[in-house]
C-alpha cells in the first residue's frame, strides 16, 4: 500500500494545480469524504486538501485502508458499512454539508455478515432492486434529505479522466476492433440493468460478463476459462479484449469506472491484449503509469 500512495502523491501534485471552478469554494469549507477500498480516496483526499478543503473522513471498516488515519484528514471516523444513521450523525456533529463517495465497496458485503442498522434496514426493504444504482441512488437522497449533498466523485480528478483516443503505444488490431464493438454492444445492454460494467470477449465470443465480483476478479476468471481449453490449438482464440463502460446516464456520483496498474497485471496475467474504455467517464487512477504498465505489456487502450 506504501508504494501506492507514493504513486497517488505524484498524481495528486499534478491536481493540486488544477483549479477549476466547480471546485473553487470558500478556504477550509468542510468536505465529508466516504471512503471505499483502493486509492481513489486518497487521491480524492489529497486533491480536495491541496484546494484548501478541511477533510472529514467516513472510513468504512470493512473495506478502508488503515492508512488513512495519517493521510492528513482533519479527522476519520470509523463506521460499519450499515451504519447509515452513524454516517449522517458524523457528518452534521462535524459541519459538513457536501459530501463525495470514493473508493469501491464490494457489492456482496452488502448482503453478507453486515447489519444494517434501523435506517439502512427500512432503505433496503423500499427498494425495487437491490443493484448499485438503486441502493446508492437512495443513501444519496436520505443524504441530501438530512442537507449533506452528495458531488461527482470525479469533482477533483477531471485530470484522470480518459480521454478520447488510442492512449497506449499500440492501437488495436482489426480483430481487438471488432471485439470491441461486439463487446460495448453485450455491455451496453447489460449496463441497463446495472448488471456490471465489464466484458470480456474472445474472437467476437463473450468470454466473462462482470457482476458482483468486480472488474480485476472478472478478468481473472475469462484468464482462467482461456487457460482451461485444451491443447495448443482451439477455434477460440487465448488473447481476450476487455470492454469497460459506464452505465447509460451514468451517475458520476458514486460506481464511476475505474483502472489502475493492477487492472494491467491482471490483464496480463491472464492474456489480455487490449482494453476499451469509455472517454470522459472513466478514471485513470495511477495516471501515466497505467500507459506505461501497458506499453511494457504490449497491451492496447483505447477510449472513445
Amino acid at each position: 500500500m506504501a508504494s501506492s500512495l507514493r504513486s497517488s502523491n505524484r498524481v495528486v501534485r499534478t491536481l493540486a494545480t488544477d483549479h477549476r471552478p466547480l471546485t473553487t469554494v470558500p478556504s477550509r469549507e468542510k468536505l465529508g469524504l466516504i471512503a471505499g477500498n483502493g486509492r481513489f480516496p486518497f487521491l480524492i483526499l489529497d486533491a480536495a486538501r491541496a484546494r484548501g478543503f478541511e477533510v472529514v473522513v467516513a472510513a468504512i471498516k470493512e473495506e478502508t485502508a488503515p492508512e488513512i488515519e495519517c493521510s492528513g484528514a482533519a479527522s476519520v471516523h470509523w463506521l460499519s458499512l450499515g451504519e447509515l444513521s452513524k454516517l449522517i450523525e458524523t457528518f452534521k456533529n462535524a459541519g459538513v454539508h457536501r459530501a463525495i463517495m470514493a473508493g469501491q465497496v464490494k457489492h456482496k458485503q452488502i448482503f453478507s455478515s453486515i447489519k444494517p442498522d434501523w435506517r439502512l434496514a427500512k432503505l433496503l426493504l423500499s427498494l425495487r432492486a437491490r443493484n448499485t444504482d438503486a441502493l446508492l441512488g437512495a443513501v444519496a437522497k436520505v443524504l441530501g434529505d438530512e442537507g449533506i449533498v452528495l458531488e461527482n466523485s470525479t469533482s477533483f480528478l477531471e485530470l484522470l479522466l480518459a480521454r478520447a483516443g488510442v492512449l497506449s503505444e499500440r492501437a488495436p488490431t482489426d480483430e481487438e476492433k471488432k471485439n470491441i464493438t461486439y463487446g460495448r454492444a453485450v455491455a451496453r445492454h447489460l449496463a441497463q440493468f446495472d448488471i456490471g460494467q465489464t466484458v470480456v470477449v474472445a474472437e467476437t465470443a463473450c468470454v466473462a460478463v462482470e457482476a458482483m465480483e468486480g472488474t480485476d476478479a472478472t478478468i481473472e476468471r475469462a484468464g482462467q476459462l482461456m487457460h482451461s481449453l485444451e491443447g495448443d490449438a482451439s477455434t477460440l482464440s487465448r488473447a481476450l479484449t476487455i470492454i469497460k463502460i459506464a452505465k447509460p446516464d451514468q451517475d458520476m456520483r458514486f460506481d464511476v469506472p475505474v483502472i489502475g496498474v493492477k487492472t494491467i497485471e491482471v490483464m496480463r496475467a491472464a492474456g489480455a491484449t487490449c482494453l476499451a474504455l469509455d472517454a470522459g467517464k472513466c478514471l485513470l487512477l495511477d495516471g501515466d503509469a497505467i500507459v506505461q504498465a501497458a506499453n511494457g505489456a504490449k497491451i492496447s487502450i483505447v477510449a472513445e
